[in-house]
């Protein structure tokens, strides 16, 4: 019998592959929503790249129906995304729009499925970005997308938002992840800065056990140094 159950959005890149692995090792059942399957999963909802935010949603949402048959869920984690830089001057509204549906489109729906299928008590974790806290003039379609997480984030930990009694809401910030891409991308960086995926998979899990939680709506930075990293509670 499996340890718990678990819903992976973005279980096919790299955080959110880490995830899967790190909850599979653990027995737990794992459902993961990506565009691609993800082999080490026990059920796979492909997203219809094609479709519209809705259309994606009533998709996900059905098909998780299914595979659940009535049971809930600890976690929903909602790990999809992507990055692309441009400023106002540079394909400001194509990027703007990729980044939405990579990010926002991904956790409002997240935030849906959580709404209607996480335990009383569960986690709802959602990928924001520390540098989106500012001005991000090199990516600005990808800082508004992030933005708009962190604005989601704290409605749904906020008194009244839909989601199950108890249950916590809240978003990482990463500085900088260690993925073979990100390594690859910027081979002269110091990786010592960087947050292992790891640390994130680990740092789910003690949440999803009500260990040292923060409070409903945070927004939690990863800063990491010389390979040690702290949350800091924005």
């Amino acid at each position: 019998m499996a340890s718990g159950k678990i819903v992976v959005y973005g279980g096919r890149g790299a955080l959110g592959a880490a995830v899967v692995n790190h909850f599979k090792s653990a027995n737990w059942w794992v459902a993961n929503i990506d565009m691609n399957p993800n082999d080490k999963a026990d059920f796979n909802i492909t997203v219809p790249k094609d479709a519209s935010w809705l259309q994606q949603e009533e998709h996900v949402v059905n098909e998780l129906a299914s595979a659940l048959q009535g049971q809930k869920v600890n976690a929903v984690i909602c790990v999809a995304g992507g990055w692309a830089g441009g400023n106002a001057a540079k394909d400001l509204s194509k990027q703007a729009d990729l980044m939405w549906r990579q990010s926002v489109w991904s956790s409002s729906i997240a935030a849906t499925v959580a709404s209607k299928y996480l335990n009383a008590g569960g986690l709802l974790a959602l990928t924001g970005a520390k540098a989106a806290l500012e001005g991000t003039p090199g990516m600005i379609g990808y800082g508004m997308a992030k933005a708009a997480v962190h604005q989601l984030t704290k409605s749904l930990g906020a008194k009244d938002s839909g989601l199950p009694e108890g249950s916590l809401a809240v978003a990482i910030l990463p500085v900088t992840l260690d993925t073979e891409m990100n390594r690859k991308w910027m081979p002269k960086a110091d990786f010592g800065t960087w947050t292992p995926l790891t640390y994130v998979a680990q740092l789910f899990d003690k949440w999803i056990k009500g260990e040292e939680r923060p409070p409903s709506g945070s927004l939690v930075a990863l800063v990491t140094k010389e390979s040690v990293t702290d949350l800091i509670v924005e």
